[in-house]
C-alpha cells in the first residue's frame, strides 16, 4: 500500500518566498529520511517552497482563474511530502510518529488510490492510466 505523509507546517501559509531553515531541523529530518529509506519504504520524497512563490488556478466561473500566492484564505498550507509504501495504515502511522516534527507541525496520512481499489467501470475509464506515469 502507497501512502502520501503531508507535512503541514503551522504558520507556513505567511511564510516569506526567502524562508530560512534551520540547519539543525534539517539534519534531523535527513537523519529520519534516510531511516526511511534504509527500511526500504521511501518511495520519493520533497520539500516545497512557500505559498509565497505559487500559484492556484480555480475554476469556479468555468474560466481558468489565476490568483498568485501568497492566500489569504489558506490556513492549512503543505511544506512537504513523502510517499512511503508499507503493508498497512497502521505502518504509515508508525512512521509518521517517528518523524522529528516541531510543535507546529502536522502530518497527514492519506493512502494513494490504487486501480484496484475502483470498481470495473472506473477501471475501464482509467484505460492507460498506468502509462501515464514514469
Amino acid at each position: 500500500m502507497r501512502f502520501m505523509m503531508l507535512m503541514i507546517p503551522l504558520g507556513y501559509e505567511t511564510a516569506p518566498a526567502d524562508v530560512q531553515l534551520d540547519p539543525e531541523r534539517v539534519s534531523a529530518m535527513m537523519r529520519y529520511n534516510e531511516a526511511l529509506k534504509d527500511a526500504g519504504v521511501l518511495i520519493t520524497l520533497d520539500g516545497l517552497h512557500p505559498p509565497s512563490t505559487g500559484a492556484r488556478v480555480s475554476f469556479s466561473t468555468g474560466i481558468p482563474v489565476v490568483t498568485d500566492g501568497p492566500f489569504a484564505e489558506a490556513k492549512e498550507v503543505l511544506g512537504g511530502y513523502w510517499m512511503i509504501e508499507v503493508s498497512s495504515r497502521e505502518e504509515a502511522i508508525a512512521w509518521a510518529k517517528q518523524c522529528p516534527a516541531s510543535a507546529n507541525e502536522i502530518i497527514e496520512i492519506r493512502q494513494v488510490q490504487e486501480m484496484h481499489d475502483f470498481p470495473p467501470d472506473v477501471q475501464a475509464a482509467a484505460a492507460g492510466f498506468e502509462n501515464l506515469k514514469n
